[in-house]
């Protein structure tokens, strides 16, 4: 009993640290974006920073490094469909759906935290994104925006594995990752994500805890009012050769398209997943099989709704 104490302790005490760290690095880096904001007000006449790098918060399933501004708060809604090969009985996949919601708040114009729910394992999702710095020309030079994401998640779908104690700590995931973006001119965009996620608990001892990969994305400008968007996620074999890691590797496609006041995102992806340790870690559908022949694509959209408080 008290070995089993013991492990479970051991998990624990990583996630209250990890959360604490969020919480307190919250209010650690607003103390500190006061005192930058004071300093950047006295070179903002003579600095042009460069504005709406990406249209929306998210590339497609990834943050971009844009934030959310002060007092913004943003309901967020995405779909994943079923695959499209579902054919004409399940109007090719648009029968079912994964679905994930969440609420944004924009601390600052440097600093906004969210909180959502997938119905993928009934999985909470707290995050916080800083801006470090953006890119700027003029008397500040900085040639990339950079900025710092973390998430915490924890699944909640019912226990079923009779052959060990359910554990709450095994249920839950940290990512973060390290947005940096440049915004070449008003048509292209491109951005390289590094990331980290580790997963307290997994399948057997041959998969990895810790995945290490490096997520591409951009943006191109095709019309006024209509962006085409990509993103990549490369995982990174494990350092571990005695691990196995057989899932695949994220791709998603998709359009902005502008109407006025908001940005409604359309996407293809070989995943129906929407948080980090999911889509990035268990994608498991290729876009392609044997050839041509056409795997798991899913089609999917982002569509939210801000208010200003």
């Amino acid at each position: 009993m008290n070995t089993v104490l013991q492990l479970t302790m051991k998990k624990i005490i990583p996630s209250i640290a990890t959360f604490l760290i969020l919480l307190l690095s919250g209010f650690s880096l607003k103390a500190q974006e006061d005192i930058m904001s004071r300093l950047d007000t006295m070179v903002d006449k003579e600095t042009d920073y460069a504005e709406a790098t990406f249209k929306s918060s998210r590339i497609i399933n990834g943050h971009s490094i844009e934030q959310i501004g002060e007092d913004q708060l943003h309901f967020r809604i995405s779909h994943r469909f079923n695959d499209l090969q579902q054919g004409w009985r399940n109007f090719w996949g648009l029968d079912g759906a994964n679905m994930y919601f969440t609420l944004e708040y924009g601390i600052s114009d440097k600093f906004m935290v969210g909180l959502g729910r997938t119905n993928e394992l009934k999985t909470y999702h707290g995050f916080q994104k800083y801006a470090i710095t953006r890119q700027s020309t003029g008397k500040k030079n900085m040639p990339v925006s950079i900025s710092l994401h973390s998430s915490i998640s924890v699944n909640t779908i019912e226990w079923n594995n009779p052959q060990k104690e359910d554990d709450f700590a095994g249920r839950m995931s940290y990512t973060h990752q390290l947005p940096i973006a440049r915004k070449f001119n008003e048509d292209l965009s491109l951005q390289i994500t590094p990331t980290f996620i580790h997963r307290n608990l997994v399948e057997n001892p041959q998969v990895p805890n810790d995945i290490y990969s490096l997520g591409m994305g951009g943006s191109l400008r095709l019309t006024k009012w209509v962006r085409l968007n990509a993103e990549y996620f490369y995982v990174l074999p494990p350092f571990d050769s005695d691990k196995s890691f057989d899932n695949v590797n994220n791709l998603s496609l998709g359009f902005d398209i502008h109407t006025g006041g908001h940005v409604f995102q359309l996407h293809f992806t070989n995943s129906r997943s929407m948080i980090e340790p999911y889509y990035i870690a268990e994608t498991t559908d290729p876009w392609f099989n044997n050839g041509l022949n056409l795997g798991g694509i899913y089609f999917g959209f982002n569509i939210l709704r801000v208010f200003a408080i």
